[in-house]
């Protein structure tokens, strides 16, 4: 069986299938089954296995998909992951971000480059997956609301977990410029709401202030942002070095004449370690239950303190020996690692057990932006990638 590779051809059909997806309207929240049935379709039909996973209202749903292994030697599968959803747009798009436009040597679209980019790619690389003799199992991995605190993707791993596919090279296709990406901080998202009595401005005796008592705690989150900074590791490989803080937000009240009844806080913290989160969160939490809550009583005995967590990101840590580093620096001929600030969900893959790597076309510059694009080039430095794959995955 020959197994040329024709580039070209396979850059069109790239290039057909991300104007497809772009096509999908899957911001992060919203339906995203057809965008998710459109893949599976076209993998079923080259000969893959699959399954899917679901959100509680099956709104949203994730797709893992897999061309097996004509003879496996041993050698370990891959997983090619990437995330389905898209930030909103806004209307001060130059085009309609949800119909894909070239313009010289640019393909512009909303998720263009973060990521369907990367999708498209391995889309149109599955026909020759499923052609050849492959030695390992060629996994597909797509999810849902990796944008919003990667909702979707804990629930594939709690079922790859029961399927005992737990070992394996994983590549998280984010726009890196095809550059290797072994570490990002974790990103947990907290809102914290307060419950007070409201009342006439002229009485704060009698009333409980929610908006006074969540400023009391956002005051205390920026003490503690201090101390993560003394936390900071001597090592550390992150710019800034410590687990950073931030207060996104305070909402609440109705008048200047009325006590506050409720209240939300809406804040962020980005760990350097996971000690860091697990510190945090025991130190206001203590501060909130101990110190706030009592008093907010003492005048109304059901006032409330409520944390809700949006989502907790986990860290990607870096790892000397990566099966995955390697692997992609063998192919791409960079043996250069670097961080990142934004989160993805390599963490994920990588704390049960996988070897995992960030690594995809596009660039970040590029992502969230009102006319996000990506190059064409890189499309193709993309395809020329997955054939080093190919290569290191067919029998001899």
């Amino acid at each position: 069986m020959s197994t040329e590779v024709n580039l070209d051809k396979l850059y069109e059909n790239s290039i057909k299938i991300l104007s497809d997806l772009i096509g999908f309207k899957t911001i992060s929240g919203e339906d995203n089954n057809d965008l998710i049935n459109y893949c599976e379709k076209y993998l079923n039909d080259l000969g893959a296995t699959s399954f899917k996973t679901y959100d509680d209202e099956k709104k949203r749903v994730n797709l893992f998909a897999t061309i097996k292994a004509k003879k496996s030697n041993g050698v370990k599968p891959i997983i090619l992951s990437g995330h389905t959803d898209t930030v909103p747009v806004s209307k001060s798009w130059s085009t309609d971000p949800f119909k894909a436009t070239i313009k010289e040597d640019k393909l512009y679209g909303r998720g263009s480059c973060d990521m369907k980019g990367f999708i498209a790619c391995t889309l149109a690389f599955a026909p020759v997956f499923s052609k050849v003799d492959l030695n390992r199992d060629i996994h597909f991995s797509f999810t849902f609301d990796e944008e919003t605190a990667c909702l979707g993707a804990p629930i594939l791993i709690k079922e790859l977990k029961k399927r005992n596919i737990q070992d394996g090279i994983c590549i998280v296709g984010e726009p890196t410029k095809m550059k290797i990406i072994d570490a990002h901080k974790g990103c947990y998202e907290y809102t914290t709401y307060f419950e007070g009595l409201a009342g006439h401005s002229s009485m704060p005796h009698k009333g409980v202030s929610a908006v006074e008592f969540a400023s009391k705690y956002a005051n205390k989150l920026i003490e503690l942002r201090e101390e993560l900074k003394k936390r900071a590791p001597k090592d550390s490989i992150f710019d800034p070095p410590f687990s950073t803080l931030q207060v996104g937000g305070i909402f609440g009240g109705i008048a200047h004449n009325v006590i506050a009844d409720k209240c939300r806080v809406e804040w962020e913290t980005r760990p350097v370690i996971k000690e860091d989160g697990v510190f945090l969160n025991q130190k206001i939490d203590e501060y909130a239950n101990e110190v706030l809550l009592p008093e907010m009583r003492k005048v109304f005995p059901n006032s409330k303190i409520t944390k809700e967590i949006i989502g907790e990101v986990t860290g990607f840590d870096r790892i000397d020996n990566s099966e995955a580093c390697e692997l992609v620096s063998s192919l791409t001929g960079d043996n250069s690692r670097e961080v990142v600030s934004f989160g993805t969900e390599a963490g994920l893959f990588q704390e049960i057990g996988i070897s995992t790597v960030v690594c995809g076309p596009g660039s970040i510059e590029q992502a969230h932006k009102v006319d996000e694009f990506i190059e064409l080039n890189e499309l193709k430095k993309c395809l020329k990638f997955l054939e080093g794959i190919k290569k290191k995955s067919t029998l001899n």
